[in-house]
């Protein structure tokens, strides 16, 4: 698991490996990505916007943007913790992501970048 605290706010990532498949005579990795979003500060937050950059090994990299995550643009209160599940295709059997989410504070309207720590995307046998 890979972790990082920005202003009271932490972010969890746990990978999981899925299964390979073949399109078009390509070889396809597919992973599954689980984020945890902790609000440790004493304010109220909205993640408003995603910031992705994919990396693998025989691509340039890819940003992915847009706004919320799956569908939503959720409001963390103090304490609380929430979580999504999403996931990434690589043609590499190893890859990497890295990140930000804007966020708002509720209270202040001030927006800032939550930092996402880069973690790895990595099929069980690219590691022998």
């Amino acid at each position: 698991m890979i972790q990082q605290v920005t202003k009271g706010i932490r972010v969890s990532v746990e990978t999981r490996y899925e299964g390979s498949f073949l399109k078009n005579s390509i070889s396809h990795h597919s992973f599954r990505y689980l984020i945890t979003i902790e609000n440790q500060s004493k304010e109220t937050v909205q993640l408003i916007k995603r910031y992705w950059i994919i990396n693998e090994s025989r691509k340039r990299p890819q940003v992915v943007e847009g706004s919320g995550v799956v569908g939503k643009k959720p409001i963390i209160k103090s304490g609380q913790v929430i979580q999504y599940e999403s996931g990434c295709i690589l043609n590499s059997p190893t890859g990497s992501m890295k990140g930000h989410y804007s966020m708002i504070n509720l209270s202040s309207t001030n927006e800032f970048k939550l930092e996402i720590p880069v973690f790895q995307l990595e099929t069980p046998f690219s590691l022998n």
